[in-house]
């Protein structure tokens, strides 16, 4: 009887194994997302996540959530890459150059930002918390699987501090090519 379990187990590593490995690739449909990478950013303790999605009419977005510490606030993505004055960093996701995919639209937020009263001669900011930022893009024309990177830029203060901050950080991302979507 060990005969024959163990010839049965060749069987399936020699033959129902490697058909698994021929299975279609997974695609992706309208309406879902993917995670690509999260990390809490051991410098300036900002929470960072990235995530790929797809909407109704199966256009591509890179999708990043930036949470600050509690009582912290980041910068609008509209102030210069140098902030205002020197003061603050604009909350960015961005492609690097050579990067796989290509920007199909304009960066957008998911809350407005406004001038703190605090300093309302200083760079606009975001309301205290989390803010998401997506932007359209358009997956290389491929069928598997790709490496590739994006860019962030981060700075979390309050009134009176602000923490170090994070300019083109590039982070490992692993994307679908655009034939892995489903209309």
């Amino acid at each position: 009887m060990k005969v024959f379990y163990r010839y049965a187990f060749l069987l399936l590593m020699l033959f129902v194994f490697p058909l698994a490995a021929c299975a279609p690739q997974q695609t992706i449909r309208p309406g879902e997302n993917i995670g690509l990478a999260a990390f809490t950013d051991t410098v300036n303790q900002v929470g960072v996540t990235i995530r790929l999605g797809l909407g109704l009419h199966g256009e591509a977005m890179l999708i990043a959530s930036f949470t600050p510490p509690a009582g912290y606030h980041l910068y609008s993505k509209d102030i210069p890459l140098g902030g205002v004055r020197g003061q603050g960093r604009p909350t960015l996701i961005e492609l690097p150059p050579g990067s796989q995919m290509q920007a199909a639209g304009a960066l957008t937020e998911s809350a407005a930002a406004g001038l703190p009263g605090y300093n309302p001669d200083g760079p606009a900011v975001y309301p205290d918390g989390p803010v998401t930022l997506t932007l359209p893009v358009r997956l290389p024309n491929r069928s598997g699987w790709v490496e590739d990177q994006v860019s962030l830029t981060y700075m979390p203060c309050t009134a009176l501090n602000c923490k170090t901050p994070v300019v083109g950080k590039l982070v490992a991302v692993r994307i679908p090519g655009a034939l892995l979507v489903s209309p």
